[in-house]
């Protein structure tokens, strides 16, 4: 068996491995087994491991008399450092009625805040763990797509031509069958992710929807505010394309964004930067951001530099003004690429509306 094929992630997968007799040797990850004692007494589960499976004190002394490796659920968490699937907004964004700051999102914060700097090895296992369960569903969620990022700054106010380029841009990649990836927050993230979500709605969609956001520009002074106006286009348009938000716990600030079909949140930002990065292998795409910003195009332009992946990423960055005049990052990129292999896979381009095309040719 390969990797995936080991793994144990729902209920239903459960039942059609029991049904074949054996358990032995796979990975069951947060599956709640409380209902399936039967099946546990009756299997074979030697080398199995179970990881954060709910499941009756008699079941857990049989699996384990039978060699199985078994780390029971951890009680009191605002999130579940096993699991097996990447989030959803629904998820993440639960009791936002009452909210934001009763919702999943927020006080997974909150216990970030409390445990972050308090030594506790235990605490900083279970973002471990949490962290790298993320990964490997992230890995299994994009398994043959076409991925590319879209990187910006979070502070890209709805109701700007700004926000309304970066979300025509997500609905042109979509709508050319690649698979959108962002931070997965504010601003030109969430932007990216709503046009990849509207990709399949009528061209007018878009335009009914910035008009409903605008009325919430930003999540500052209120998440809730902002979340549910995100929530209302999803209630108007609930057939949405699929996307991919990478967000952190690391800045608590930054809320995710509800547009994102798929959200691998991470409490350790580094590992979610290097990740995002890593998996945008169509191409990463550079909107006018900040600090934040500046640091991902170099994050990505090292491994290209030193031509460590087997074949450069393209890379593209919008907006010539702001890359050569405002935060001068284009001449010192093309300086770096000079004479190597990252240098045809570098551009430059004034508009979202030349993006496509720009990777298309560096590709």
């Amino acid at each position: 068996m390969v990797h995936a094929d080991i793994e144990i992630e729902t209920l239903a997968e459960f039942d059609r491995v029991v049904a074949r007799g054996s358990l032995s040797g796979y990975r069951v990850q947060s599956v709640n087994l409380l209902e399936r004692t039967f099946a546990l007494l009756s299997a074979d589960t030697s080398d199995a491991v179970f990881l954060g499976c709910a499941m009756e004190p008699d079941a857990a002394v049989k699996v384990r008399a039978d060699g199985a490796l078994v780390f029971p659920p951890v009680p009191d968490l605002p999130f579940n450092p096993y699991r097996g699937l990447l989030y959803t907004a629904e998820e993440l964004f639960a009791g936002l009625s009452e909210g934001y700051e009763s919702t999943p999102d927020a006080l997974a914060y909150a216990w970030f805040q409390e445990t972050k700097a308090d030594g506790d090895v235990f605490s900083s296992m279970l973002r471990s763990l949490h962290d790298d369960a993320v990964s490997d569903a992230l890995d299994e969620a994009l398994v043959g797509a076409r991925v590319v990022g879209v990187m910006g700054g979070h502070a890209m106010a709805r109701g700007t031509d700004g926000y309304r380029g970066a979300a025509e841009l997500g609905r042109a990649l979509a709508r050319g069958g690649l698979t959108v990836a962002t931070g997965g927050g504010p601003g030109a993230m969430e932007a990216a992710n709503l046009g990849a979500y509207l990709a399949p709605a009528p061209d007018e969609a878009l335009g009914e929807a910035l008009e409903v956001l605008a009325k919430a520009p930003s999540f500052t002074p209120s998440v809730s505010d902002w979340a549910r106006a995100a929530f209302a286009v999803r209630e108007r348009w609930p057939a949405g394309g699929d996307s991919v938000g990478i967000p952190t716990w690391f800045y608590g600030h930054e809320p995710p964004n509800a547009f994102a079909g798929q959200i691998a949140k991470y409490f350790a930002n580094a590992t979610r930067e290097d990740g995002l990065l890593a998996r945008s292998t169509a191409g990463v795409v550079f909107l006018p951001g900040a600090a934040g910003t500046v640091q991902e195009v170099f994050d990505k332009a090292t491994p290209n530099y030193y031509a460590s992946d087997a074949d450069p990423t393209p890379m593209v960055l919008v907006d010539r003004r702001h890359w050569t005049e405002e935060l001068p990052a284009w001449p010192l990129l093309r300086a770096l690429a000079r004479g190597r292999a990252m240098e045809s896979r570098i551009a430059l381009v004034d508009s979202v509306d030349e993006v496509p095309d720009a990777l298309a040719a560096l590709a």
